[in-house]
């Protein structure tokens, strides 16, 4: 018997909202300390989809909305031969919604969003690394335990669902952002340009402007995108979207989507132009917003619209142009995002092996995924413009603050 699923709240938007030059896709990877071979990724992905079965599933469409459904496909691990970030589901076409692909050092997941959100998706990650590093090297022991052990039953939990409270309903002001342009890459590439700096020394300086590193990065990219604004477009707000792991604030070990945005406007001609102020404004924002009562308002808002009565009987064929419409005016609304998926920890036994992790995030705009490990924070930006002038300022601001920073890039022309 067949095994399907409801899509998560989060998900139902992205099979409307996915275009070429926006996937919804993202890529998480881990660069190791030794050329990775591909029958032992093979081996270590072959044991690694049976500790995950909601990798399993496929997505197909219904009458009124898509799902998912359990597949005997065996994903296959190949060297990696697409730009990052390049489309997975395909509605011509049966197949999985995650890649695994490799190059050099780099072991590679690529996700498609309706099945998991980043936390869901590193989780993956680290336990195929660690089994491809298990099998790679006798030494290490095979009964390290990880510290993510959910049953199969709580990886396929909507936790959206779960939290949902009718009683309490929070509505959504809309209000239009200032938009970043430029040319955009061509074949809807993403041009990608990584920030490799000391974690301790970034968390230093956030720490001196008493603020959390999420704030402090967040005032960075707003100084950034204010010295590229042109003076005509500064009575606009620069809104930048914040995702957030609700699992922080309430019980889930769900390894689907459960995270909610934030959106943070700042408007540089009613708010200061100094960056100490920029930080202290963003970090108090945060921290206010940062609420459990105030995120289950979130969750209320978005499941609020699945609960409506007329779209639900609506055929998936007309719901999909609808969602597409109100996806294409949600765009307006903000003007950069910031991913911060924050520490990523590994057992002991497996640290010299492995250098640091990154995270990458498909966009029709220019955006931030960040994480750390051990003393390596990575600060990757995503961009559909060959312009670069906004992530060269972010990097120079913190090498002018004494950090040290490691440029990587695919570098587009």
């Amino acid at each position: 018997m067949r095994v399907w699923n409801r899509l998560d709240n989060a998900a139902k938007i992205f099979p409307a909202a996915s275009f070429q030059h926006d996937t919804n896709v993202f890529r998480f990877y881990c660069e190791l300390n030794e050329t990775i071979e591909e029958e032992i990724l093979q081996r270590a992905l072959d044991e690694t989809i049976e500790q995950f079965p909601t990798y399993r599933f496929i997505m197909k469409r219904g009458a009124f909305w898509y799902y998912l459904e359990q597949s005997e496909i065996r994903p296959m691990v190949h060297k990696e031969e697409k730009p990052p970030c390049s489309a997975i589901y395909d509605r011509d076409e049966k197949r999985l919604l995650f890649e695994v692909t490799y190059y050099r050092k780099r072991i590679n997941l690529e996700v498609y969003h309706v099945l998991a959100d980043g936390t869901g998706a590193l989780e993956f990650l680290k336990f195929l690394v660690y089994r491809y590093l298990c099998l790679k090297h006798s030494n290490i022991s095979s009964s390290i335990e990880l510290d993510y052990d959910a049953s199969d039953y709580q990886q396929m939990d909507d936790s959206f669902q779960k939290y949902y409270d009718s009683s309490k309903k929070k509505g959504n002001k809309m209000r239009f952002a200032y938009l970043i342009k430029g040319i955009k890459t061509s074949d809807y590439r993403l041009n990608i340009i990584e920030g490799i700096m000391p974690v301790k020394a970034v968390l230093n300086k956030a720490h001196e402007y008493k603020a959390t590193l999420t704030a402090f990065v967040t005032a960075l990219l707003l100084k950034a995108i204010y010295e590229e604004m042109p003076y005509r477009e500064r009575k606009k707000d620069v809104v930048i979207s914040i995702p957030v792991n609700l699992r922080k604030y309430f019980q889930s070990e769900s390894a689907r989507n459960f995270f909610s945005v934030i959106p943070l406007a700042y408007n540089f001609s009613k708010q200061s132009c100094e960056f100490e102020e920029m930080v202290k404004y963003v970090d108090a924002f945060l921290k206010s917003e940062l609420q459990e009562e105030k995120l289950k308002l979130r969750i209320n808002a978005l499941i609020g619209l699945e609960k409506n009565v007329i779209l639900r009987i609506v055929p998936l064929c007309i719901k999909n142009i609808v969602l597409r419409i109100a996806f294409r005016i949600s765009e307006w609304t903000d003007t950069s995002t910031i991913s911060n998926l924050g520490q990523v920890q590994m057992p002991k036994d497996l640290e010299k092996y492995i250098d640091h992790f990154g995270m990458i995030v498909a966009t029709n705009k220019t955006q931030i995924g960040m994480c750390s490990y051990k003393d390596k924070l990575t600060v990757g930006f995503s961009s559909s413009f060959l312009n670069t002038d906004i992530q060269r300022r972010f990097f120079r601001a913190l090498s002018e603050m004494k950090i040290p920073v490691e440029i990587v890039s695919n570098r587009l022309e």
